[in-house]
């Protein structure tokens, strides 16, 4: 793989060696758990500096792409999809975004009636039913995610619409209903018979579990959704700033 930055581009030395390491990681001779080629190297070839070069590193080893070991080297982390908690999107359009191929395993529509947690969220009865989707999803090796999202009725959702397409997609164009805040809550639990089924692993084994509060530009609620992640394949980032 040919290596070079443009060293007369206005594009930040670090945001162009950046750009050329997430290429590497896709690229074949990477990918998966190699190592890339140490830092005096690359950054001679780019005709960088270390300090320039570790900026660019840091950043992919911050998002779960790459692995430092010390002493050793970087790699690229053996197949981990990162999830960042800033400018979030919808699954879809997040690994879209960063290139990995999504396959729905699973995708199930019904009506139901709520149970307190979600009848609170949404300030209804719990004799109002709401819509319910299901669906497993993951890379076309396998599932690492099950979802569950329940919708608020006043949303106008008929149950009718093709999900395989990005969910705020759908909300914003079809419904003129914009997800904007997205508050969350994140633990680890072990899995039960039935999620275990889903991800394809162990009973009890651990899983990350992220629960998500969902609010349109009114801050009215929209969305409720439950997700359970493979703790092997999944990296959960949060970035604050101050």
């Amino acid at each position: 793989m040919k290596l070079s930055i443009d060293h007369s581009s206005p594009v930040p030395l670090h945001i162009q060696a950046e750009e050329l390491l997430r290429k590497m990681i896709e690229d074949p001779e990477f990918r998966n758990g190699k190592f890339l080629p140490n830092e005096v190297e690359l950054s001679q070839q780019l005709e960088i500096s270390r300090t320039t070069l570790r900026q660019a590193l840091n950043k992919l080893v911050y998002e779960g792409l790459l692995v430092r070991k010390k002493g050793i080297g970087t790699k690229v982390s053996e197949k981990t999809v990162s999830s960042k908690s800033m400018n979030w999107k919808s699954f879809s359009q997040e690994m879209a975004a960063r290139g990995i191929p999504i396959r729905n395993f699973e995708l199930h529509i019904s009506w139901v009636k709520p149970n307190e947690d979600v009848a609170h969220f949404f300030e209804i009865k719990t004799d109002q039913k709401v819509l319910k989707l299901e669906r497993l999803r993951g890379r076309p090796e396998g599932p690492f995610v099950y979802f569950v999202s329940f919708f608020h009725p006043n949303i106008g959702l008929t149950g009718d619409e093709d999900f395989k397409r990005p969910l705020y997609e759908i909300l914003e164009t079809e419904y003129n209903v914009i997800a904007t805040l997205s508050k969350e809550e994140i633990s680890a639990r072990a899995a039960d018979g039935f999620i275990a089924g889903k991800l394809e692993i162990d009973t009890g084994s651990p899983v990350l579990f992220r629960k998500r509060f969902v609010y349109d530009q009114a801050d009215k609620p929209i969305e409720f959704n439950l997700g359970y992640y493979k703790s092997d394949s999944f990296i959960y980032t949060v970035e604050s700033r101050r």
